[in-house]
């Protein structure tokens, strides 16, 4: 893949200045913490180096100030005996760095670019002073990564905002991330959702879910399927970072990718743009499919389609060099219509049906469009439209160079309109719509305690409520139907095979509402040729779900629709509900030892409990395959407390000149079970009553369905072992920087998985039976209800392996041009590519 960025113009520039009052702050939101933990990671930046004389000897007690050249801040050191320098938990952007040194030139390196999550070295020759001159170099940071551990991307802010994307949706950008592929024609989060682009991608051998979104550290992802919550708006993203392998034992909660997201703030100059993207099925070209002409003679129309993406953003100084804000909207309209085809009743039939049908059917043949095309044939179509409003805020005060405070908020409100196709129905108006409210709040606090010991606190809280809901809300009691259901949920989905599908949605209406909150901690020390950090934090989860259904009614044929002749008929007349909550607690220490001036070696230790969930009603059902029964539990699965995740890395200077390195490192991660594996738990009995119909020589009809339906069972259940799975991940690679803007790199990279969630059947026949609908038959599950066909079982029995040569060119923004490219040659085996699939 090849990416180019050629340098445009910002659309509008204002100006303006204001005063700011001091931030109240949490005083004691990391002074209680000792650990550091899995929901949260380094969305900062670090410059590190060495002051040698012209002779090539150091320079202790040199002093080093870094000031962002956007902003005014700025941060002071002082070189240790063997005259490094360390300067972490530094905003994304660009520094100046100055060293001063009695009887020394001073010497300032400016334009050093800062990329989020980065480790960027600077390193200084001082000569003796013969005027009082200040000495001005550019920065020469190199274009290679010298991070012994971790391995990753970054897109930045010139890639996330120029390149043209369309649906302006930055997840789309993870494709260009070395490792990663496109995702396989079953993918779940990664097929695009309408209007709002896709919610994960597949890289390095790594499920799709099995990736940690996170916005200036804290949190993005969902506990229910571990998809990003939302996309914020690319023109709000600074950079984001993409760790595909053996990352560092800051990063936790999940085994595949990190994707570190940093937002944008406002600087001591005033910008701002207003925007407007428009497509329109006018300029698209037609579908192969879409012939010109109709048989008449006509011309075939496009479906129409149009989509507007609209908004400004600005942000400035309210105080110089030390209050910034950055302020943005934007508003997307979609309007698509989706073609429908079906097979209806001819005139003859609609004619036998209002004759001879029953009540039921005759209600229901209102409901039936009439024939537009010859032999029953009817084609339409539905809309389906997308509206979403999305705002953010971000203000950043330094109280003094040793304190910066940052708060960030983001919402949005969206809407989307499914059409009838996406729940198998075939007439308009049997669609759905959608409507969510998604928020995130970050604070982040960095305090300097000392010129080797740096500080950085969060608090943050990330927000889903979402609501399904069936556009027919009829109630099919009202129709005569005996499906059980006396509510306006809509009226059975009825599908009839060779002809057309029709009512609500079987599952409609549902709905969840999760939330997401974190305290953490991460403490930076320079110690020597040692860099420490150790940090910690606790999560809380909460998942609220509900779920009702009108229930399905199956005809073989047009013709057993209008004798009222059904096959196959389900319900559900309870409310699927459930509250989940689970709470976690990460800690990790590491050190990033160098052992010689070209050698760094890093060691990190990782621990990580994610505590067993809890079901605020107590409403957890398990199958028992030893009773043959359901049982109810207060914990599902019994936790694992043994989620050690060490991390080693080394990277080499080959010859001393920072432009040859090799490196290797091992890694062991971890993931977080998601909740989406035990919210079918609580839809067995005695909470949930499903009931199922297949005819066996009875006639089924609407008037006598729930009459005669059965109780079958088909158990939801987890392994009472169920253990976190976890990921061997290991690399050696070479990288090389060719010129002053380029590097490449070719590595092998591998990782091997354990205990990865599948989803079995264990009621699958033994010699032609089935062993628990056997036992079963005697002693039914429950009272009154035998087995169904399937028993489903969450079990921690998977396992995958990953081979990979990655080969990767970068040059970064110089002379108006960027690009990236890169080649995998890669062999990933997996039992499947997400977890709790259907």
């Amino acid at each position: 893949m090849l990416l180019i960025v050629v340098e445009r113009e910002k659309v509008m520039q204002i100006r303006s200045s204001s005063n700011f009052s001091r931030f109240a702050f949490i005083s004691a939101l990391a002074c209680c913490l000792l650990f550091a933990g899995a929901a949260f990671a380094q969305s900062t930046a670090t410059v590190v180096g060495t002051v040698t004389d012209a002779t090539g000897a150091s320079i202790p007690n040199a002093a080093v100030s870094v000031r962002n050249q956007n902003t005014g801040e700025e941060r002071s050191t002082v070189t240790d005996a063997t005259g490094s320098y360390v300067v972490p938990s530094l905003t994304v952007g660009t520094y100046r760095v100055e060293v001063k040194s009695p009887g020394m030139q001073s010497v300032v390196a400016s334009d050093l670019v800062l990329e989020v999550g980065s480790t960027v070295r600077q390193d200084f020759a001082l000569k003796v002073a013969s005027t009082s001159e200040t000495v001005e170099i550019k920065a020469t940071a190199p274009v290679i990564n010298e991070s012994p551990v971790s391995v990753g991307t970054v897109i930045n802010q010139r890639t996330v905002q120029e390149i043209p994307l369309n649906g302006r949706h930055f997840v789309d950008l993870a494709l260009l991330i070395p490792g990663s592929v496109t995702p396989p024609s079953n993918g779940f989060l990664t097929a695009p959702l309408r209007g709002q682009g896709s919610f994960a991608f597949n890289s390095a051998g790594g499920r799709e879910d099995s990736v940690n979104y996170m916005i200036n550290g804290v949190n993005l992802s969902d506990p229910v399927q571990n998809q990003i919550t939302f996309q914020p708006t690319i023109n709000t993203v600074s950079e984001f970072k993409v760790d595909n392998q053996t990352f560092s034992a800051e990063y936790g909660r999940n085994s595949g990718s990190i994707v570190n997201i940093a937002t944008r703030s406002g600087s001591n100059e005033w910008h701002g743009e207003l925007y407007d993207y428009l497509r329109n099925s006018y300029f698209d070209a037609r579908n192969f499919t879409n012939t010109t002409k109709l048989a008449s003679g006509a011309v075939n129309p496009q479906a129409p389609f149009k989509r507007t993406q609209f908004g400004g953003d600005g942000g400035g100084y309210i105080k110089k060099d030390k209050t910034f804000f950055f302020l943005s909207y934007e508003g997307l309209r979609q309007r698509q219509a989706v073609p429908l085809t079906a097979t209806v009743l001819t005139d003859a039939q609609r004619a036998t049906a209002l004759a001879s049908s029953d009540s039921a059917i005759r209600k229901l043949l209102p409901l039936i469009p009439a024939a537009n095309q010859p032999n029953g044939g009817y084609v339409s179509a539905a809309t389906a439209n997308v509206d979403i409003d999305q705002g953010t805020a971000n203000v950043s005060h330094s109280f003094s160079e040793a304190n910066r405070l940052n708060v960030y908020y983001a919402i949005q409100a969206d809407f989307r309109g499914e059409p009838p196709t996406t729940q198998g129905n075939t007439f308009p108006g049997y669609g759905d719509h959608r409507q969510g409210r998604r928020q995130i709040m970050t604070i982040n606090d960095t305090h300097v305690l000392s010129s080797t010991l740096v500080n950085e606190a969060r608090l943050g809280y990330n927000r889903i409520h979402i609501t399904f809901v069936s556009n027919d809300t009829s109630n099919a009691a009202d129709f005569g139907i005996n499906s059980g259901v006396n509510a306006p949920y809509g009226l059975p989905q009825i599908s009839v095979t060779g002809g057309f599908a029709f009512g609500g949605a079987n599952g409609f209406p549902q709905g969840r509402g999760d939330y997401s909150g974190v305290v953490s901690d991460t403490l930076s020390w320079t110690h020597g040729n040692h860099s420490f950090k150790f940090g910690g934090d606790y999560r809380r989860i909460s998942n609220n779900n509900f779920s009702f259904t009108p229930g399905t009614f199956g005809f073989p044929s047009i013709t057993a629709f209008i004798n009222d002749q059904a096959t196959s008929f389900t319900t559900n007349s309870s409310n699927n509900s459930n509250r989940i909550f689970v709470n976690s607690i990460g800690a990790f220490a590491l050190d990033s030892w160098k052992l010689k001036p070209n050698l760094t070696l890093e060691l990190g230790l990782r621990y990580d409990w994610y505590g067993t969930p809890t079901e605020g009603g107590n409403r957890f059902v398990v199958f028992d395959p030893g009773t043959v029964s359901l049982v109810p539990r207060s914990q599902p699965y019994d936790q694992s407390a043994r989620n050690f995740q060490p991390r080693l890395g080394l990277s080499w200077d080959v010859f001393r000149d920072g432009k040859t390195l090799v490196r290797s490192a091992y890694a062991i991660t971890t993931d977080q079970p998601i909740t989406g594996i035990i919210t079918g738990l609580a839809t067995n009995p005695p909470y949930a009553f499903p009931v199922n119909f297949s005819t066996t020589g009875t006639n089924l009809s609407f008037l006598n369905a729930f009459s005669l339906a059965g109780g079958a069972v088909s158990p939801r259940s987890i392994a009472p072992d169920y253990k976190d799975a976890y990921v061997q991940s290991y690399n050696l690679n070479i990288q090389q920087q060719l010129g002053a803007n380029m590097g490449m790199m070719i590595g092998y990279f591998g990782s091997k998985g354990t205990h990865l969630n599948i989803v079995r059947n264990i009621d699958q026949p033994i010699g032609g039976v089935k062993p628990y609908t056997a036992l079963s038959a005697s002693s039914p599950i429950f009272p009154g209800r035998a087995l169904g066909a399937t028993i489903l079982l969450q079990d921690s029995g998977g396992n995958s392996n990953y081979n990979a040569l990655w080969v990767t060119a970068n040059k970064r923004f110089s002379k108006g041009v960027q690009f990236s490219a890169s080649y995998t040659f890669s062999k990933s085996i997996d039992y499947n590519s997400r977890n709790n699939q259907g």
